[in-house]
């Protein structure tokens, strides 16, 4: 699968019966599979559970240096990441790990949780990521829902559109990645190409796929097409030739007035197309 990233989980797709044997299942998996470069984290249980502290003691010593990640489900609190970084402090020392190796994502899936975002997105330096959980996030608001993360037909609009800019404006001020969550109806791909669309719209970094299914989807949709990559080096170029060569700061560019602002909205974009492996083609104009 081409998926920047693999989720191993603890929590919610592990019965409580097997959360501890589950622990190496997880280890061995991370030490003896081939994972190429990709990203490797484990989901811990959340702070509200008896496992948290295991999970990270017996997961992060035993991964070593190629677990990459931890995540917090249901953070509720700045001193929950905060608890989470000084455990990791002391696990990293007592493993041989470099201090700092591990990195922090917390889901925001909670009523409490979406409250303290800002607080908990600032609260670490181990902080990567920060992602919204729909499912727990509607049973926590107790909406009449049985399926997360779906639009609610009675409605009139996105009834998690609040919540979206919320999250993904206390993630941008602190300079973290901003993740949507799963899509469960994974039949449906139709629907998930629109719900992608939707966070992608917003300025979201990715979301999560939970069948392979999705990871095609999710790759175009979260990745600049490239007409649009060549066209935000265009613009890159005529913004410099004008402030070079005719001293300006605002020029148009086709129909439309380009200044610094839009140089910023330009660089974005292809520094999101390099990450995705896209090249330039033939210069293009406006």
């Amino acid at each position: 699968m081409p998926a920047d990233m693999i989720l191993f989980d603890l929590e919610d797709s592990v019965v409580p019966a097997e959360k501890e044997t589950a622990r190496s299942s997880v280890v061995g998996a991370i030490r003896d599979l081939s994972w190429d470069d990709r990203v490797l984290c484990v989901r811990l249980n959340g702070w509200d559970t008896p496992w948290t502290y295991g999970d990270a003691i017996e997961v992060v010593s035993g991964a070593g240096d190629r677990l990459d990640e931890v995540m917090l489900p249901k953070t509720q609190a700045a001193a929950e990441v905060v608890a989470l970084d000084l455990l990791l402090t002391q696990v990293e020392l007592n493993s041989g790990l470099p201090t700092g190796h591990i990195g922090i994502e917390v889901q925001i899936e909670t009523a409490r949780g979406l409250l303290n975002v800002e607080a908990i997105c600032s609260a670490s330096a181990r902080l990567e990521a920060v992602v919204f959980g729909p499912a727990d996030f509607a049973a926590s608001i107790e909406m009449p829902v049985l399926t997360g993360g779906v639009q609610i037909d009675q409605y009139p609009g996105d009834h998690f559109h609040y919540v979206f800019s919320k999250i993904l404006i206390a993630g941008r001020a602190n300079g973290i990645q901003v993740i949507d969550g799963p899509f469960l109806k994974i039949r449906d791909l139709g629907l998930f190409r629109d719900y992608c669309s939707r966070a992608h719209a917003l300025g979201y970094d990715g979301k999560w796929a939970v069948h392979p299914d999705q990871v095609a989807i999710l790759n175009e949709v979260f990745s600049p097409a490239q007409e649009q990559f060549d066209r935000a080096w265009a613009m890159l170029d005529a913004y410099e030739r004008a402030g070079d060569d005719e001293r300006k700061g605002a020029v148009m560019f086709g129909a439309e007035m380009i200044d610094e602002a839009s140089r910023k909205m330009a660089f974005k974009l292809v520094s999101r197309g390099r990450r995705a492996g896209l090249q330039r083609s033939e210069p293009a104009g406006p």
